[in-house]
């Protein structure tokens, strides 16, 4: 192939598209995709009237056109042709392997306009073309566009079209076998299946042969040569007994230059062939592929880093589509023009034709698109806006449903400040539109709510001022009662004192002797009115205390001493209920100052409480000191009939007992317990009970050592 033509430097578009097709050749497989490629990218970057790409077929005995753009069927039928077929333009154009162009139509080129055709070889730089690049132009000069994708198209279609095979002929005299091998460029070589050669050119000897006057390194160099020459040559021979399928085995094979000490990287191509006397041998052709890099050392440092460059944006662009897909929002990145480059999952699903051909879809999804580019119009229309957002109105291909979403388009920019391209993305506002129907919904239910809360409340506040009357009143009506309650108290014991004290006086014999029945009257009215006057001084007690009239008188005492006389008083009690009654007294029980008579009342009406409610069994009496907290213990435990659980915080109440009935076994106004609390608060304790119906109770007053004066 001839020189290419010189190619000025191409501007930063040109470089990004040529980017693109030199990525699309790196990645074919076969001929007809490359041959695709590059007449699509010419369509696109070439003012040509039409364009074709023909290679020579697997057997080399045709040219076939593989690719075409603005010619018929059977036009690209008429430009196959046999190589050596006579009379044809286009043979001229394989034979001396260079441009040329036909100026007016010329059989089988079709006319096409005023201009005329050009024809570009393609293949390897020095080796046979294996196809032909037509073109229809209208000017002799050859596009640099054009020249630059016949130069990396070429390589591309040699590497992916097999070799021609030779005809095979009889050559007369080993002399003239030498000739004709010297003459070939690469070292060729016919060696046995080992690698020992046996007929090389000179280029090979270069390489694999040296005399007996050769140097120490060049001795050295060309016996490396010949390990690696071998090594390979053995493993092409074992891939191709492992597969028989005709042609070369290509291997590359890394040789030393034993005159320079170069490092030079060969092609080698190896096949097999019967030799007269029946062995077998191996013809081997080594290609310099590293004259070929030296000689475009700037066009291939240029294309490492565009494999560099290539690689890290393939890199980023996987990156970019993991991103994408991780995105539950359609994305659709779009170039400066409109036109989709990229789009992730979610936005394949409303702009991506389907596949099944389903024709309603596939309107939907056209509709969606002219939807889309009217979107983009108005972010290129807004001049210097680098955004633009808006509320879009699509239809999910599948089902028909419409989708409302905003859209909000961003322009991306390059270094110098120009367009490079748009990102959109699409938010589904189905939930938004339906959650504010729902907030309307909530604010008119909250405005009604609001209306009955204010409502109630009016009523509540109506209601309150209510019970803070009523509460007003209570309070009146309860100091009325503690007052009424205080003086009827004192009008009942002056009268019943003089009662018990005339009783009292008739039973030592003031009035004479007394007989037995009127002994035993007057000994009932005293007890009664005892009874009665222990009955109005609990009632005067509770009113004194609710009143806050009921003062502390704080002196120091000791707790055995007043176990003593609580039981000394109720020893007439106790010799009735023939209880057995003991007192315990704990450890060092220091002198206490507090109320006595309080601490007293307290312990004699828990003493007489069960005494009253014990028929059988003992009373315990114990006193203890609790050091940590300076804290006296006074604990009264029966055997009797124990409480139940459920009553044990209502025999605390004012007038509550466990059995309230007219028909209760036991007596009294249900103020004893209630009192004993009180008293225990007022002298900064408190009053427990530990209780089980059938077993017994035990109540505990718990009080500080040294009480304080409220």
């Amino acid at each position: 192939m001839a020189s290419p033509v010189p190619l000025s430097t191409p501007t930063a578009p040109a470089v990004e598209a040529r980017l693109a097709l030199a990525e699309q050749l790196l990645a074919c497989d076969a001929a007809r995709p490359c041959a695709e490629a590059v007449v699509e990218w010419l369509a696109h970057h070439v003012q040509a009237g039409a364009s074709a790409c023909l290679v020579r077929e697997e057997h080399g005995e045709r040219l076939r056109c593989l690719a075409a753009r603005g010619l018929s069927e059977s036009q690209c039928a008429a430009l196959a042709l046999t190589p050596e077929g006579d009379g044809h333009p286009l043979v001229e154009v394989l034979a001396h392997a260079a441009p040329r162009y036909f100026p007016g139509p010329r059989p089988p080129l079709p006319a096409l306009g005023s201009g005329g055709w050009f024809a570009v070889p393609l293949g390897r730089p020095g080796a046979p073309p294996v196809g032909l690049l037509l073109l229809a132009m209208n000017g002799a000069v050859l596009p640099r566009e054009v020249a630059w994708a016949a130069a990396h198209a070429g390589p591309t279609l040699a590497r992916l079209v097999p070799p021609a095979p030779v005809a095979q002929r009889e050559v007369a005299g080993n002399g003239l076998l030498r000739r004709i091998i010297d003459a070939v460029a690469d070292p060729v070589l016919l060696t046995d299946q080992a690698g020992r050669p046996r007929i090389a050119n000179a280029r090979a000897e270069v390489l694999l042969v040296s005399g007996p006057d050769a140097s120490e390194g060049r001795r050295r160099a060309v016996e490396l040569n010949r390990q690696v020459f071998a090594t390979a040559l053995a493993s092409a021979s074992s891939a191709e007994g492992a597969s028989r399928s005709s042609g070369f085995r290509r291997r590359e094979v890394p040789l030393v230059d034993p005159v320079e000490g170069m490092d030079l990287l060969f092609e080698l191509l190896s096949t097999q062939v019967l030799e007269t006397d029946g062995q077998v041998a191996v013809v081997s052709v080594l290609r310099n592929v590293t004259d070929l890099g030296r000689a475009t050392q700037a066009l291939g440092e240029s294309y490492r880093r565009l494999r560099a460059t290539e690689r890290e944006a393939r890199s980023e662009r996987h990156r970019l589509d993991r991103v994408l897909d991780s995105v539950a929002d359609p994305i659709i990145l779009s170039d400066p023009s409109g036109g989709t480059v990229m789009m992730n999952d979610p936005a394949e699903k409303l702009f991506a034709l389907p596949l099944d051909g389903n024709q309603a879809a596939r309107g939907r999804v056209h509709t969606n698109d002219a939807t889309f580019s009217s979107f983009l119009a108005n972010l290129v229309d807004a001049g210097g806006s680098l955004r633009w957002r808006g509320q879009l109105s699509l239809v999910d291909p599948a089902t028909g449903a419409t989708i409302p979403v905003e859209a909000v388009a961003s322009k991306v920019l390059g270094d110098n400040g120009e367009l490079t391209g748009i990102v959109t993305l699409f938010h589904d506002r189905t939930e938004a539109l339906e959650k504010a129907r729902l907030l309307e919904r909530v604010k008119d239910v909250s405005s009604h709510l609001e209306a009955r809360v204010q409502m109630a409340t009016a009523e509540l506040a109506e209601q309150n001022e209510k019970l803070r009357r009523q509460a007003i009143q209570l309070e009146q009506a309860s100091a009325a009662k503690s007052q009424f309650l205080a003086n009827m108290s004192h009008e009942f014991r002056t009268p019943l004192n003089a009662i018990l004290g005339y009783t009292n006086m008739l039973l030592q014999g003031v009035s004479g002797e007394l007989t037995p029945a009127q002994k035993r009257n007057l000994t009932r009215i005293d007890s009664n009115g005892r009874h009665l006057l222990e009955v109005i001084n609990e009632i005067l007690d509770i009113t004194r205390i609710e009143a806050g009239r009921m003062p502390l008188h704080l002196s120091d005492f000791g707790i055995p001493e007043l176990l003593q006389e609580v039981v000394a008083e109720l020893d007439p009690i106790i010799a009735r209920s023939r209880l057995a009654v003991s007192t315990e007294l704990g450890a060092r029980l220091p002198a206490v100052h507090s109320d006595r008579q309080k601490v007293k009342q307290i312990v004699l009406n828990l003493l007489s409480n069960a005494l009253k409610f014990t028929h059988e069994g003992s009373v315990t009496v114990r006193a203890d000191y609790v050091t940590a907290t300076s804290t006296l213990t006074i604990s009264v435990t029966d055997t009797g009939i124990g409480i139940d659980p459920v009553y044990q915080e209502k025999i605390f109440e004012d007038f509550q007992q466990v059995d309230s009935s007219p028909t209760r076994a036991y007596g009294g106004t249900g103020l004893g317990l209630s009192i004993c609390r009180r008293l225990a608060t007022m002298l900064g304790g408190r009053v427990t009970l530990q209780s089980v119906p059938g077993r017994g109770s035990t109540f505990t007053l718990h009080f500080p050592r040294r009480a304080r004066r409220a």
